[in-house]
């Protein structure tokens, strides 16, 4: 099997191709989603040392680019002393095998999903993160098997070179070698899902304790590099890893932040999208995309400098609908405007339901005091407002209360405590039993 982690001699000499089909209308322009698919070379270790394009009137079923373009670009990675070409869409196996027959076992062919898997798989710093990883390497890989990619015994670095397949064993009568390599990759791929359904339940499980606690999350969502790390150490003081690359983090950090009124809620970061997200990828993440899923307010954050922004909050939106998001407020976060001056905001985009939007710079901690009051603000569209009666002896529920609510007013009565508090839904139904209509 080909070993898709970069080399430690030196960066690879990659060479970039897309196409471009008529009649189709991608987010990107075939110039900017190649721009694109540089930065993420880049991120991956390599150095791209020219591209090529080419417009379509279909895709070819065997080269995916045609016979004659193959021979061009052939010539042209010949000439640059390229070691892999990089397509920008992803091939089916039939173009793979077509395409390294066409260019021979000195270049290796990669499309942008073996590209952005490569990536996870250098980034993915736990143990949940490399499951999740292997198992969408594994995924994407298996369709892919040739005699060429044989034996897997060969593999080495990123998830699975953590994870370990090891040696596959003796083979069965008539069995070839390619044979034994699928199966031991289709063994491999049930045990990390049995783990990796170990990790849902644990979170499922977390987070009922945190929603029976009565504790509001807040998500932050955005394209790849739009400074949501940055943003939530801005707002929490949190010690997370931050980066100008594709990816820099892929585990999800929570931290808890406090709103003006002195309510706590929990802030949690996950992974950055990407146009052409791989398929593999968005299900073996799933598990710890739920937590996005789970969230009463979400945080869009979207670099505006970016001459694609519009495009960038589209392929969120559009990954969003893919894990079935429900419908929850959402805040855009316009980040970065200490680069953009006083240049109008980009129009708000029409169909994304976003309730409100506020201009910050992460990187400076400008107008923190903004987002932080957008946010509260948007929690209590979704509150319960409510006037509870609590003992005297109960001073913990009060307590409790002015950490994880709004407690608008404070009286004392002759019965008890009397609170008027704004609550989000889980924990209006833990303090249900305290309601009063006076």
């Amino acid at each position: 099997m080909p070993d898709y982690i970069i080399s430690d001699t030196g960066p690879e000499r990659a060479y970039l191709v897309g196409a471009s089909e008529r009649g189709s209308r991608p987010l990107l322009s075939v110039d900017d989603s190649l721009n694109e698919l540089a930065l993420l070379a880049d991120t991956a270790g390599m150095l791209v040392v020219g591209r090529a394009t080419q417009n379509l009137n279909r895709i070819d079923p065997a080269t995916y680019i045609g016979a004659g373009k193959v021979e061009e670009i052939l010539a042209a990675v010949t000439a640059a002393d390229a070691e892999v070409v990089i397509f920008d869409d992803e091939l089916s196996p039939r173009h793979q095998r077509e395409l390294e027959k066409r260019f021979g076992e000195a270049i290796k062919i990669l499309d942008r999903s073996a590209l952005i898997l490569d990536i996870f798989a250098q980034h993915a710093n736990t143990r949940e993160g490399a499951l999740q990883v292997e198992l969408a390497q594994y995924e994407y890989r298996l369709p892919r098997l040739t005699r060429q990619w044989t034996h897997l015994a060969r593999q080495s670095g990123g998830a699975a070179g953590r994870g370990g397949t090891g040696g596959v064993g003796l083979r069965g009568p008539g069995e070839t070698q390619l044979e034994v390599d699928r199966r031991e990759i289709r063994r491999r791929i049930s045990k990390l899902r049995q783990e990796i359904e170990q990790v849902r339940m644990h979170r499922s499980r977390h987070r009922s304790q945190r929603e029976r606690a009565g504790v509001t999350l807040v998500a932050l969502v955005g394209y790849t590099n739009a400074g949501k790390s940055t943003l939530l150490r801005a707002l929490t003081g949190a010690d997370v890893y931050i980066a100008n690359q594709l990816f820099a983090t892929l585990d999800p950090t929570t931290r808890r932040v406090e709103l003006p009124t002195g309510r706590s809620v929990l802030l949690t970061d996950t992974v950055g999208f990407i146009q052409k997200l791989p398929t593999t990828l968005i299900v073996a993440f799933r598990a710890t995309l739920e937590e996005i899923t789970q969230a009463d307010l979400l945080l869009h954050v979207v670099d505006v400098t970016h001459p694609n922004v519009l495009q960038h909050i589209e392929t969120v939106e559009d990954t969003l609908a893919e894990i079935d998001m429900p419908s929850v407020p959402r805040v855009l976060v316009w980040n970065k405007m200490d680069l953009w001056g006083n240049n109008p905001l980009p129009p708000l985009p029409e169909d994304g339901d976003y309730i409100a939007q506020v201009a910050v710079s992460a990187e400076k901690k400008l107008g923190m005091n903004d987002l932080l009051s957008a946010i509260e603000t948007a929690l209590a569209s979704t509150m319960y407002r409510v006037k509870l009666l609590l003992p005297f002896e109960r001073g913990d529920l009060v307590s409790y209360l002015y950490e994880t609510a709004s407690v608008e007013s404070n009286q004392s009565t002759e019965e008890g405590v009397l609170l008027g508090v704004q609550m989000p839904a889980a924990l209006y139904q833990r303090f249900k039993s305290y309601q009063v209509t006076r």
